[in-house]
């Protein structure tokens, strides 16, 4: 979306329009800043790694108030952080090679794989005529096409709104199912919409790879000792999010029932676009091979010693040989280049501040919140706090890496188990995306199709959110439990 000019002025007969940083709010941080900058280094830090943590604060502060875009502030803390001399040049770039990052750009590429072949489109279409006869049938049918894609497309944005909102616009168009009013929307649209955007949500904390935040949380368990691999993320939310999933249609029948519940013209409607689409391209006989490929490796890394990155490469350049990738495309990927500038930068920025000792020194002084508490009060409090933060968030990439850390480390003063900790507060990463109508890059969407009214939307992300939270922390913990994570 283009940046709407600040002021505008007229020098002779042309007139001038700012389009750079947004003045008051990078005046009130840099203002902010200066003051954090002249308070005494607080005892047990190093002066470097005080400015370093107010650094730090700041990037939160503009990810969330944006007075550039995050690309734009990454920019400026990379340079910030060199000119004052806080890191060296080397440990500024240092995250540029890191394998989180290199995995992440690698799969928006290959999701454009999936986009530019029609691959994920016929997928969708595929389950559409086989589960699409009754309403329910076809809830299912389309959130096992965002399930079976979650895995290769880290956009939650892209998925959703590239691949999944056009079908359901298609159907909606099936069936006369308009939002223009009350009884039109009722009939499958407004049913459609909300349904299948909380699948989106939940498909994003089900794998590693789903949503572009998911690496830096796997960044923060590493700072920690914790070592958190694609198989066996997939393997500790599998059961959880499954259950979320297998709910979802007969809970959301009773919250935002259709009026349509037999959908036999969707059966035929994916059979003639299926039809139109003809055989099986080469691109796409290709794209499946390279999805198989991947997800074989991914799944036995362990096994075969093949780095999850190292097969992430190993597949697009499978796309680029074959053609089913340009280089054009590679360079055109602007919102993969985009997350390799700020993921780079959120990394660099967490691996320096766990570095000089910041992390450790936080850790030692938030103990105090927990002092007196059992572990499962607190996490509880801490579970819920971070979940219900969301709703002053409007991206998953700016709760996770403002907030995070912190009510992680909370948590574990408290001695709650690691590994389960990290992969409750992970999972209330995406699903806490549920709660509002601008809590994702999907979110505005799906609803500024005007289906769903704001009340309706912030009504039932509520009810879904508790029943989410009820069943990743009941089944969830016992899940973990089962296959030794604590």
């Amino acid at each position: 979306m283009a940046r709407m000019p600040f002021f505008s002025v007229s020098i002779g007969k042309e007139e001038f329009q700012w389009q750079g940083v947004d003045l008051p709010k990078f005046i009130a941080l840099l203002t902010f800043g200066f003051i954090l900058w002249r308070f005494p280094t607080p005892s047990g830090l190093e002066t470097n790694a005080w400015h370093l943590f107010i650094i730090f604060i700041c990037t939160i502060i503009a990810i969330m108030t944006k007075p550039l875009p995050i690309g734009g502030v990454s920019l400026c803390v990379i340079t910030l952080c060199a000119i004052t001399k806080t890191l060296s040049v080397e440990k500024t770039l240092s995250s540029f090679s890191s394998h989180i990052v290199w995995l992440v750009f690698v799969a928006f590429l290959i999701a454009r794989g999936f986009i530019k072949t029609g691959l994920g489109t016929r997928i969708a279409y595929l389950f559409m005529a086989r589960t699409g006869k009754t309403t329910l049938g076809l809830s299912y049918g389309m959130i096992a096409t965002e399930l079976l894609l979650a895995p290769l497309i880290p956009s939650n944005t892209a998925r959703g709104g590239g691949i999944i909102f056009p079908l359901i616009n298609s159907l909606n168009n099936e069936y006369k199912s308009f939002s223009d009013s009350d009884e039109s929307r009722h009939k499958l649209g407004a049913y459609l919409i909300q349904l299948l955007y909380h699948a989106n949500t939940i498909s994003s904390c089900m794998f590693l790879t789903a949503m572009a935040a998911n690496p830096l949380i796997v960044s923060f368990a590493k700072d920690l000792g914790i070592e958190i691999s694609w198989g066996s993320w997939a393997l500790a939310a599998c059961v959880p999010g499954l259950i979320s999933l297998a709910i979802l249609p007969p809970l959301m029948m009773i919250l935002l029932p259709p009026t349509i519940r037999k959908t036999p013209h969707a059966s035929d409607l994916a059979r003639e676009k299926l039809k139109e689409m003809g055989a099986l391209s080469f691109n796409e006989i290709v794209m499946m091979f390279t999805f198989g490929l991947l997800l074989s490796l991914w799944i036995l890394n362990s096994q075969i010693g093949i780095h999850p990155t190292v097969a992430a490469l190993t597949g697009l350049a499978v796309l680029l040989f074959s053609g089913v990738l340009t280089w054009e495309d590679v360079l055109n990927e602007k919102n993969g280049w985009n997350t390799f500038l700020w993921l780079s930068v959120l990394l660099m920025l967490s691996e320096q501040l766990n570095e000089q000792g910041v992390i450790q020194w936080f850790s030692l002084n938030i103990t105090t919140f927990a002092q007196g508490l059992n572990w499962v009060t607190t996490l509880a409090i801490v579970g819920s706090l971070y979940y219900l933060s969301h709703y002053f968030f409007a991206s998953m990439t700016a709760h996770v890496s403002s907030m995070f850390g912190p009510f992680l480390l909370v948590a574990l003063a408290a001695g709650s188990p690691p590994l389960p900790t990290i992969m409750l507060l992970a999972a209330f990463s995406s699903l806490s995306g549920g709660l509002t109508h601008y809590g994702t890059g999907t979110a505005p969407i799906f609803y500024g199709a005007g289906y769903v009214t704001t009340v309706e939307w912030w009504r039932n992300g509520f009810i879904i959110s508790v029943i989410n939270i009820c069943i990743w922390c009941v089944i969830g913990f016992a899940w973990w439990k089962a296959i030794g994570l604590w």
